[in-house]
């Protein structure tokens, strides 16, 4: 699992030549946007204090490629930080902007791919090829409990990274299982299109986070 690399991206990684062409062809469409990898969002005391990591898909186009920070600038941002406030895992207002004075708590979110893949649709080799960003990130969380996971990309990337076998630590919503002193949480992903369909409620999001609450306290 050790890596020797750093644990963000250079802003013009050129490593997936897909992402970096979609990525390139947004800096002319857009040129006041992020456009680059996003790297990974830290509490202010710094990588020592976090206990949780939250590992998503990728950035999305008009969400965190935009304003460069992960979950930010889109439903799924307004979910996910609204739930950490609720648990005591962030604090300050969010208000989709990475000035908004939003700081979390003991927390660090990322993503599995650091740049936005079009149609939000990372490939397999990309994933690969992005896991070592992920590897070097764990690495430098060294009171890290939980990681919850959301979605099933995000979620396999994680367990390969730990050298767990998928099929010994399926995903499922709520699921919960352990790979080298780490408990793994599940979840669907945050995302307006699982909300509004009803797939992931509120509740059962705020589920995931009362299973990592008690896993903090044990």
């Amino acid at each position: 699992m050790k890596t020797s690399i750093q644990a963000d991206p250079d802003r013009d990684c050129a490593l997936c030549p897909r992402l970096r062409d979609f990525i390139g062809s947004w800096r002319v469409r857009e040129p006041g946007w992020h456009n680059a990898p996003v790297s990974t969002l830290l509490p202010p005391e710094g990588p020592e204090s976090v206990r949780m990591l939250i590992v998503g898909l990728a950035p999305g186009l008009r969400g965190a490629n935009r304003t460069g920070r992960p979950f930010t600038g889109d439903f799924a941002g307004t979910f996910l930080y609204g739930t950490l406030k609720q648990y005591g895992f962030a604090s300050g207002e969010f208000e989709e902007r990475p000035d908004d004075g939003l700081q979390l708590v003991e927390t660090a979110v990322t993503n599995a791919v650091r740049c936005v893949p079009p149609q939000n649709k990372p490939t397999a080799a990309e994933i690969n090829t992005c896991r070592p960003f992920l590897t070097a990130t764990l690495e430098q969380l060294v009171n890290l409990r939980v990681i919850v996971t959301l979605g099933k990309i995000a979620h396999d990337s994680t367990v390969r990274m730990l050298d767990g076998r998928v099929a010994a630590h399926s995903f499922g919503h709520g699921a919960v299982t352990q790979i080298g002193g780490l408990t793994i949480v599940s979840s669907y992903h945050c995302s307006r299109y699982n909300t509004n369909t009803g797939r992931l409620t509120p509740e059962m999001f705020e589920k995931v986070f009362e299973t990592v609450r008690e896993v903090l306290r044990g």
